[in-house]
């Protein structure tokens, strides 16, 4: 017990007498250090004492499109988590190949009773999907918060990462390494935030490079978000002479990398690759891969803020919050090489 006291107490910031004193349920806490040392049971993966668990306020589902990709959990984890350091108990949702649809998903979620929803890359995402479905699901008096695509058609709370700005970061800085070609790989043309990154990948090639809209078609390419896909956008870019590939997410990005490695080209020295997300573990990929970090710490809790105030009665704003992206320059980005640097 003294190791573990001496954990949460470290995690918490206070003495191991404070801790003892909260575990046991003692008056003479203040409340936010009460929380505090609560909060780090959480963390440190401890189950609460029994007299001290909080009663659920209630269900909230979160719906994703797969696990597979890492961006998914991540977002999951900071999701769930705040919810449980709220009260609340999520319920994750996730449509597998041949699974439930998320129409079957929602109204599962809805006949056990939730508090409100959340969904990450659904078809709000979607420019050809209905979006009556969510029409009726506020119809049916359930809160929810859309994460990753904005659709004027529904009126409710978003939340997105900045597409745009992310492409005129990762532009600048491969102009910056001498870059002339650069390609842009990424899904299917009908998601917004595809949308969104062709007209900021567009808008810096013509700022950085003078490259107009009618030259940088032969610049993007559409495929999945998978590894395979990126492999093939990558592969059909580097047959341009792309010298540079920037990818719509990291799963695409290692797939570029692997198209680069079977033509005999070495990345960075050869090819350089930017990927989008900055998922768990990809600062260890060889090499290290460059990427743009999305804000998923901060999106998922604010997701979780918005929620709650549209269930507390309070709703947010029908509109969109939209969060700023980081550039995090790792090992997969280089100087063009002398040879290729030609305009």
């Amino acid at each position: 017990m003294t190791a573990r006291l001496a954990d949460i107490a470290a995690q918490a910031g206070v003495s191991e007498a404070t801790v003892s004193r909260v575990l046991n349920g003692k008056q003479g806490v203040a409340a936010a250090t009460r929380e505090s040392v609560l909060a780090a049971l959480d963390v440190l993966g401890y189950e609460r004492p029994v007299k001290l668990r909080r009663s659920s306020a209630g269900l909230v589902g979160l719906i994703t499109p797969e696990l597979e990709n890492p961006i998914f959990p991540a977002f999951a984890q900071v999701i769930a988590q705040a919810l449980t350091r709220q009260g609340y108990t999520p319920v994750l949702a996730t449509q597998t190949p041949g699974g439930s649809t998320e129409d079957e998903l929602t109204e599962m979620l809805v006949d056990r009773g939730v508090a409100g929803i959340i969904f990450v890359s659904g078809l709000h995402a979607d420019t050809t999907a209905d979006m009556q479905r969510y029409e009726r699901l506020r119809g049916q008096g359930v809160p929810f918060v859309l994460v990753n695509g904005f659709s004027p058609k529904v009126r409710a709370p978003f939340v997105s990462p900045d597409d745009r700005a992310a492409m005129r970061l990762a532009v600048t800085h491969l102009a910056a390494l001498g870059h002339r070609r650069i390609g842009l790989a990424l899904g299917p043309e009908r998601f917004v935030p595809v949308q969104r990154k062709i007209e900021g990948f567009v808008r810096a090639l013509d700022e950085q490079l003078g490259v107009g809209s009618d030259g940088a078609g032969e610049f993007v390419q559409h495929s999945l978000y998978t590894l395979e896909g990126g492999q093939a956008a990558a592969g059909a870019l580097l047959e341009r002479d792309c010298t540079a590939v920037v990818c719509a997410s990291d799963m695409m990005a290692l797939g570029a990398i692997r198209a680069a490695r079977q033509r005999g080209l070495q990345v960075p020295r050869e090819v350089s690759v930017i990927g989008f997300d900055d998922s768990p573990l990809i600062a260890f990929t060889d090499p290290p891969l460059t990427t743009i970090r999305q804000p998923v710490t901060a999106m998922g809790q604010a997701a979780v803020r918005t929620l709650l105030e549209e269930i507390g009665g309070t709703p947010a704003p029908h509109s969109e919050f939209v969060f700023l992206p980081e550039l995090v320059v790792r090992g997969s980005t280089a100087s063009v090489p002398s040879a290729a640097g030609r305009t």
